[in-house]
């Protein structure tokens, strides 16, 4: 398993650029990832927005409801920093979030799973968001799914 870092998470920001993005790429992906998660046999939640606006979701045997609040505060994270959510946690690792009432915990959650939709020439458009893994596990599911829907444009 990589060990996450700030530099490999930025690198992965600057590689994982999409080079348009449309309801029919939100499906695409989306679905590259539910099967990647089903060939490894993870119970996972995968889910694509822009906003609130919920372009693509896919529950597997072994979530629950819970994994639907999990996606919608790390997709929150992407939002607002437009960094994956994983980048953000470590950059924010020695910040005491709680002591200046900052990213209440009821609407961000700061661990992996969640990354930029961005698309070169226009920046973040969206997010793609795993739960169910460990924060390391939902990141790379989606970000090793991003990287495989890349390769399959070139074709």
């Amino acid at each position: 398993m990589t060990e996450l870092s700030i530099p490999f998470l930025e690198q992965q920001e600057r590689e994982l650029v999409l080079p348009s993005f449309d309801l029919a790429a939100s499906w695409r992906l989306g679905s590259l990832i539910i099967e990647r998660a089903l060939a490894a046999g993870s119970g996972v939640a995968v889910d694509i927005r822009r906003g609130e606006h919920v372009l693509f979701r896919a529950m597997l045997p072994g979530t629950t409801v819970d994994q639907q609040d999990w996606i919608r505060k790390k997709a929150a994270v992407v939002h607002r920093f437009e960094a994956s959510s994983a980048l953000v946690a470590l950059r924010l690792a020695d910040v005491d979030m709680k002591g200046l009432g900052w990213l209440d915990a009821r609407d961000y959650a700061l661990t992996g799973g969640s990354f930029p939709i961005r698309v070169a020439g226009t920046g973040v458009v969206g997010a793609v968001t795993a739960s169910g893994l460990t924060s390391e596990e939902d990141h790379l599911l989606v970000t090793d799914g991003i990287r495989e829907y890349l390769a399959s444009l070139s074709h």
